[in-house]
């Protein structure tokens, strides 16, 4: 999956969340933590499941 069709999958105001702040790929992404990505206006606990689905798929995780 690239980076486009995981932001398609997610809600609105999730996807404009992240490319609000500047999050464009799943590398950016898995340099954040859980906390740091639900503290970001705009994304709930609902989106977290598909994110940790997304970089999994790319042998990828949340930073610890």
């Amino acid at each position: 999956m690239t980076y486009e069709e995981f932001l398609q999958q997610l809600s609105k105001p999730a996807r404009n969340a992240l490319l609000h702040n500047g999050i464009q790929s799943f590398e950016q992404l898995a340099g954040l933590t859980e906390k740091q990505v639900l503290a970001i206006h705009g994304i709930g606990p609902k989106s977290l499941p598909m994110m940790k689905t997304a970089l999994s798929q790319t042998n990828q995780a949340f930073k610890q």
